[in-house]
């Protein structure tokens, strides 16, 4: 008898659980999504907490991108970043993934340029740290007039400036270049 009189309520509460889960489900989904701050005309997007992927077989690299901000120019031609992570996976080659500030890149051009504390880490065991760097991704090369000191289980070479051809693996510090072999590497 108590139920028949109450009923509706329980039939209400129901409905107030259901409608309530659904209203919640959705808050969760959309804080795991890119955030989209600001959008100005003619300026572009600025997204927050992204993860962006280029890949082109015919440019032969695949980078992933994860930042905290992100800016596209109006044409969306032009990328800036802040606080990354860049994983850059080159066709038949060890993976390298890069940390730093800031961070611009040109589709037109294909160029990357990275600066602000950037480490860099190879799959071979070796890391990098310099101010700024340059990637084109078209011709393959890497570049900076900084200060750069490379490092890892069997030397550490640093010096200001460095090239890197990735088609050719060849790499050259510019000047002021020290180097330490460890002990029994040449052996």
């Amino acid at each position: 008898m108590f139920f028949k009189r109450q009923w509706p309520i329980f039939g209400l509460a129901v409905l107030l659980l259901v409608v309530g889960f659904f209203l919640i489900k959705p808050g969760k989904e959309v804080a795991q999504e890119p955030i989209v701050h600001e959008t100005l005309p003619g300026d572009g997007l600025k997204l927050e907490g992204i993860h962006y992927t280029q890949d082109d077989p015919d440019k032969g690299i695949k980078w992933v991108l994860d930042a905290r901000e992100v800016r596209f120019s109006g044409d969306k031609t032009t990328l800036s970043f802040h606080d990354f992570r860049l994983r850059i996976e080159p066709e038949n080659r060890a993976i390298f993934k890069l940390k730093g500030k800031r961070g611009d890149y040109s589709r037109d051009s294909g160029e990357i340029k990275l600066w602000g504390d950037l480490e860099g880490f190879s799959g071979a065991g070796y890391r990098i740290r310099t101010d700024d760097i340059l990637i084109n991704e078209k011709s393959g090369y890497v570049s900076t007039d900084k200060p750069v000191k490379i490092f890892g289980p069997s030397f550490s070479i640093s010096g200001k400036g460095l090239f890197m051809d990735l088609k050719k693996k060849r790499l050259r510090i510019l000047s002021d270049v020290v180097t330490i072999l460890e002990k029994g590497s040449l052996i």
